[in-house]
Order: structure tokens, then sequence, then C-alpha cells
């Protein structure tokens, strides 16, 4: 028997084709076994322990119902995983802790093949979190108190204290500080030698009950032979249940002095501050630019001339806030046979209106593409030579702080990536080596993951000795046995800022007779689905600080706006989009479409998409949708697949879905994690991925089913946080606003609202184009 492996998701079919044996005759279908001679079903586990061999066995079921056993020749082994092996006897090697997809194929005498169900091998590796460089294992012990990721960890005065308990992999010396409010308590164990592989609690010595409230901290430092110093640290809040006031939350409420106080998990996971999302980190009125050219309505295509405006303006010196000026088109409507390109910052192009009788862009001619791009494709540079681990052993969704090995070369104001790893383990800890293939199909279509890191872009605000305090929390938690965290300094020089686009109307050419029945949501009745057309109004590619607010699109295939990979502090507000011509599946109809980090998407109106509001995979947050709506949905707003992480959907009504999507799109897996709804309404589904937590907060509208578990895959899966089911929390009635007001004051609130601008219009423009004519 042949076999073949490889890390290779879908290998291709062994390039030797060998007779097909004689027994094979009259066989309709395949199956394994193992080595008791068991039938294995279809996405069966076989359990291995690294190093451990198994057996596998070949057998046929005739057409009549006989069992036959098969012989060796002219049968294929697949291996999708480098976690196993298997010999052509049918001897499977465990080699590494992980999953591996395993099946069988055999050429039919008559032709065509024959193929075994997928049998899922996971293999254990008893030592794997016993490696010196993982430090030491911490956990916790409390009797009552609720210790599991994503769940408020509370005390009541009087009630006993936690212990830690920890082994360390390397010899340490240990000690806990208790700290309260985030100042030390005054309360800490002595320093004591622990030995490496030696289990040991540590108490806080003469203090047993929880005593003022408050939240409370219990930091645990390590100190190596070495040297060198880690940090753990476990947490909870004392609190009594009268604290918590009426129809609010339990982990995010108003406390009696008016502040919002968020509550904890054990490990200090918890609803992130989102108020950094937008425009220059939130709260800050988007500016009025100054007209300094004018382009008028003219038959033909304007593309060139509008480029030859914001050339122009493009060469203006900057001011000070680095703004040079913005392009009026005047009302009317403008051809548009090509792509607008925005490349140096302080540019702004402007309309005269949104409205059918406002500044129309038509976007024409029969070609896919993007109607208007901003800033180049280039995105942060690291720094050689800037890189330190994180010491810490975990780092908190949510936290802000956090401690490297040495922080002589940061300072204040650096610009840095704080990088969280994510390993091969880690997936495998989530599941996501083991997404089972779409069903009815060969598999081909389906991937499983590799690992990736999530780069939280920040700005560095403090550096205390060996701790780093960034201006925006990091939205998934670090930790050390899944890969650690690092951080890096970086230049963005090509990274543009201070550019917009505002108030005015596109739409898009296409053939009306392009039509279809055919959609991924199982409808059938006829729409409009030409392709050949411009996609996306708007693309923000590598800009920081920009803007799109009132506009309009029509008859899109892709998108209004598109918040590139490497664009920051963009806030997208009082914009429509609507009737959009694409055929009804996969990559189309994402009217607003998030991948970088730190957006802020407002009062949006969305109709006929697929995913009104979405995020894309590994977007690194956070990211928020503030007071917006879609209607005639073809599909949810969400985070898309694999692990987009840190988004709000706050005062949204839309069928949303935060889920593991498992084989869907190309292996979608679990799509978003520390997401939170507060106060939506419509449809939602919202599960609980492994090692993270997603929050439903004051939701009004049906739960719906998750697409897993099923039938085909019943593997369990859990449910988000989920509290106030079927009335919204009375306070705060906005956690954006709230948090925003807590860090700014209300005049970063009165912000958001919608201002005046562009009223002085043309009267002091430098550049008029009817023709586009410089006045130098």
């Amino acid at each position: 028997m042949q076999h073949r492996e490889g890390k290779e998701e879908q290998p291709e079919s062994s390039p030797i084709q060998l007779p097909a044996p004689p027994e094979l005759a009259g066989v309709e279908a395949i199956y394994l076994t193992d080595g008791q001679g068991r039938e294995l079903p279809a996405n069966a586990s076989m359990e291995m322990t690294l190093g451990d061999a198994g057996f596998l066995q070949m057998r046929g079921r005739l057409t009549g119902g006989e069992e036959v056993t098969l012989d060796p020749g002219g049968v294929v082994f697949v291996i999708c995983s480098d976690a196993v092996c298997i010999s052509k006897d049918g001897q499977v090697l465990a080699l590494r802790a992980g999953a591996a997809r395993l099946y069988a194929e055999a050429e039919k005498p008559e032709g065509g093949k024959l193929r075994t169900p997928d049998l899922w091998i996971i293999v254990q590796d008893p030592g794997e979190f016993r490696k010196p460089w993982l430090i030491c294992h911490t956990s916790l012990e409390h009797p009552v108190m609720d210790m599991d990721i994503g769940q408020p960890a509370v005390l009541a005065p009087g009630d006993s204290l936690p212990n830690i308990v920890i082994e360390p992999l390397v010899n340490i010396m240990a000690s806990v500080t208790l700290l309260w409010e985030g100042t030390p308590a005054g309360i800490n164990t002595i320093p004591c030698s622990v030995p490496s592989m030696e289990r040991r609690k540590l108490q806080l010595p003469g203090h047993t009950r929880a005593g003022e409230k408050g939240a409370y901290e219990l930091r645990l430092t390590l100190t190596t032979e070495a040297g060198q110093t880690y940090n753990d640290s476990y947490y909870f809040t004392v609190m009594d249940e009268e604290d918590m006031p009426p129809g609010q939350s339990r982990i995010a409420f108003m406390n009696q002095q008016g502040k919002l106080r968020c509550v904890p998990d054990y490990r200090g996971n918890r609803i992130l501050d989102f108020s950094g999302a937008g425009y220059r980190g939130g709260g800050v009125q988007l500016p009025d630019v100054q007209t300094m050219a004018v382009v008028e309505p003219a038959p033909g295509d304007a593309t060139a001339r509008i480029q030859a405006a914001i050339d122009a303006v493009s060469q203006l010196p900057a001011d000070a806030m680095g703004l040079r000026g913005a392009v009026l088109l005047r009302k009317g409507f403008y051809d548009i046979a090509g792509t607008l390109l925005v490349h140096t910052g302080g540019v702004v192009l402007r309309g005269e209106g949104s409205h059918a009788e406002g500044t129309v862009l038509r976007a024409t001619g029969a070609v896919r593409r993007n109607v208007l791009e901003i800033g180049s494709g280039a995105g942060p540079a690291i720094l050689p030579g800037t890189e330190q681990d994180i010491t810490d052993l975990y780092v908190p969704c949510g936290a802000r702080t956090f401690r490297v090995a040495d922080a002589s070369q940061y300072k204040a104001g650096d610009t840095v990536l704080v990088r969280r790893v994510g390993n091969e383990r880690w997936l495998h800890e989530i599941g996501m080596d083991a997404i089972y293939m779409r069903p009815g199909t060969d598999g081909s279509s389906t991937r499983q993951w590799e690992p990736f890191d999530l780069d939280f872009d920040r700005v560095i605000t403090a550096v205390n000795g060996c701790i780093i305090t960034v201006d925006v929390p990091i939205a998934n938690a670090i930790e050390r046995k899944w890969g650690g965290g690092r951080l890096y300094k970086y230049t963005d020089g090509e990274r543009i800022e201070q550019a917009g686009v505002e108030n005015m109307r596109v739409v898009s050419d296409y053939d009306p007779a392009v039509l279809s029945t055919v959609m991924d949501n199982g409808r059938t009745y006829p729409y409009y689905a030409d392709e050949e057309h411009a996609e996306r109004f708007v693309v923000f590619n590598s800009v920081k600080n920009g803007w799109a607010r009132d506009l309009a699109g029509f008859h899109l295939s892709y998108a209004l706006v598109q918040l590139g990979r490497f664009s920051k502090w963009i806030t997208v507000q009082d914009c429509f989009v609507s009737d959009m011509v694409s055929i009804v599946t996969g990559g189309r109809r994402y009217s607003i479409y998030v991948q970088g980090q730190q957006h802020l998407i407002q009062r949006i109106y969305a109709e006929t998409a697929r995913h009104a509001f979405i995020y894309d995979s590994a977007v690194a947050g956070p990211n928020v949708v503030l007071e917006s709506e879609s209607f005639r949905d073809y599909n949810t707003s969400e985070p898309h697949h694999r692990w987009s992480v840190g988004g709000l959907f706050d005062h949204v009504k839309a069928p949303v879905s935060i889920r593991d999507r498992g084989w869907l799109g190309s292996g979608h897996g679990w799509s978003g994690a520390n997401y939170v709804n507060w106060n939506t309404e419509g449809k939602l589904t919202s599960q609980q991925p492994p090692t993270a937590q997603n929050y439903v907060i004051g939701h009004v509208g049906p739960k719906v089913p998750p697409l897993l578990p099923n039938a085909y895959d019943p593997r369990p899966r859990r449910d988000a946080y989920w509290e106030n089911h079927g009335q919204h929390v009375a306070a705060p009635a906005s956690l954006y606003k709230q948090q925003l007001e807590e860090r700014l004051g209300p005049e970063a609130v009165a912000n958001l609202a919608k201002c005046p601008y562009g009223e002085a219009a043309a009267a002091g423009a430098s550049i008029v184009s009817g023709d586009c004519h410089h006045p130098c």
C-alpha cells in the first residue's frame, strides 16, 4: 500500500497510478478500520500519544453488502499534516502534537476512484508544556470563584482569598504581591526559592478573607537563577450584588460615582476600551478643509481633469495640521472611466451633495476597479534591532501595560507594533487544525489554518523601568505557551495622513441584461448580477487619520468604503449604500469592509449587502460600528474569518454573526474573538471561541442557532457571554460614547455629531478647473 504525506491541506492525487487490484471488482465503498477491526465512520477521531504507533486496515463493501479485506496493492493513503506518518502496511506513527486528516483512495477497475471517509488523528504530547522556555506553570485555587475565561471573577466581602499555585520549569525565586485598585495593598509573600518541577502553593500571610470592595490583582514575580524576571497575574473583584444597579450588566456597569466599572475574568481579560477608535484616536471633530481647487462638470471622461486637480493640490504646502486643501467637484455629473489616486497627505476630495442633484460620479465602462484609492500599499516598516520579548507569562485582553526584558531603547511617543504570536499549538487548542471538510465535497476548498501573528499598532505613552504603557489596549491575550509576544519600533513614512473624501454620490454602470437566480443563501428570485463594472468607491490603503463622510453609493459590486490592512484612525460616517450589483456569493457586497484597526464607522445605512459591516481575517482591533443599520441583507454583518479581534457593534440594527464558521468559505473557522454587541437589535449569533470570549449585552432580537455544532460536526462549542437578552441595558446607553466621555470629556462625545463643512466653497481657491488650469 502506498502512502504520501506532507503539510499541504489538499494534496494532489498520487502521480503513480497502479493497476486496480482484482478484489476491487464489485466493491462499492471502501473504509478504514482501527487495530480491533472496527469501522471508522466519517470524521472519526483517533487519539494517539507522541511516539506511539497505531494500525489502520482497509476494507471494502461489496454491492451485495458483503465486506472484504483489501490487499494493499493500488491503495493510496493521503495525509494532510506532518503530525503523523503512515507506512505502506498501515502503521501510523505520531510525530508531533496536533491534528492530521487522513483518508485512503483506490482506483476502480472500471474507472474512477473509491475513497474512504476522513479520519482525524489527534496527537497529544504529555511533555509539550514541560519546556524550560515556558518558565513556570501557574494556576489559581478558590472554592467558589468563577475561574473561566470571559466570566467575571467576583468575591463577596468576607470570602476567602484565592491562592496561586506554581510549578516552575526552571529553578526560580517566587513572590506574590496583592494590589488593590492598581496600587500595592502592603500585603505580599516573602520571596521563596522553588526548584524546577516542584509544585508549590503561595498564600498571602495573615490575610485569608476578602476585605474592602474593589478590583484586586495577585501579581506573581518569578526570577530565574540567571537573573531574568518574569511576571504573571490573577484578578478578582470584591463586590456585593447590590453594587450592580438594576437593568445593567454585571461585567460593565455604572458605579456609584457615575463611572463605568468593567469586571475582568480571573486572568484579567475584560471588555475592551474602544474609545481610541476613530479620527485622531477618537473624539476629535473632522476638519473643514479649505477648498484649493474647483472642478466643474463637463461632458466626457473627467478622470484626468480631477486627477490633475488632485495632483496640483498635492504640491501645495501643508499647514500645521498637515492639511493642504480640498478639491471641490461642483454639482453635476462626472464620468469616471479610470481610478482616481490620492497619494499625498492633506488632500481631500469634496463634492456638493450626495443626493441625486449633488455631485455624482458615474463609474463608466465594463472594467472591475476602484473609483478612488487613497494612500499606497506600503505599510509600517519594523526598525531592525528593536525587538524585545514580552516577559509577562500572560497579558490579558484589554491591557495597556506589559513588561519587556529591556525597555532602555523605548520612550513615550514611539510608534510600536505589539505582536501577539499564535503558534501551531494554539491552532490545535482552538481546533483550527481540524476543520471538517465542506460536506458533499472532496474537501479541496477547505484549508486548515497556519500559524499567524496579530500586530497591534500602538503609541507608547509611558516607560517605567521594564514596564511599557501604550495608548490603546491590546485586543487579544498574549500567552507564552501559545508563542508569547514581542515589541518592535516601526517607521511609517509611506503612510499618508489627513486625507478624506466627502459629500458626493457614486453610481456604477452595469449591464441590466445580466441576471442570475443563484444565491449562496438559497433564494432563487432573479436579480442584477453583472460584475464587469466598478467594485469599490474608495479604498484607504496605507493611511492614518482620514475620513469618509456623507457618501452615497449605488450599483457597486464590492464595497462603498474599504479600510485596508495598513489603515488606522479612519472615521466613516453618515453614508448610504444600496442597490449593489453582483452575483450573490462570497467575496462580494461588503458595504463597509474593515481590514485595519482603530476605525470608527457611524451612522451608516446599508441595503442589499451580503455582509454590510464586515471584518477581514486577523484584524487586530479595536474597531467600532456605532448607530448604524442594514436592511434587505443577503447575509450577516460579522467578523468574516480566521480570528479577527476586538470589534464593537454599538446600537447597530442588523443581523450579526460571530461564530465558528467551520468549513464555510475556505475553512473560515472561528471568525472573531473579543467582540462586543452592546444594545444591538436584530438576529444574532454569538459564540465563545476557545482561549477568548465574545460578549452580548442588552441585545433585542432573536438568538439564532449557530452553524456548529450540528449532526455533521457535533463537537461542542460554547455560547458567548449573553446578558440582558431581550431588553437594552439602561446605562451606559452607548458603551463607546461612555468610554470616550470618561477618557476625554463630554466635548469628545459632542464631536461625534455631524458638523457643517465646505461652506466657504471655492471663494479662496487657488486652482479653478474647467480644464484644470493652475494659476501659475
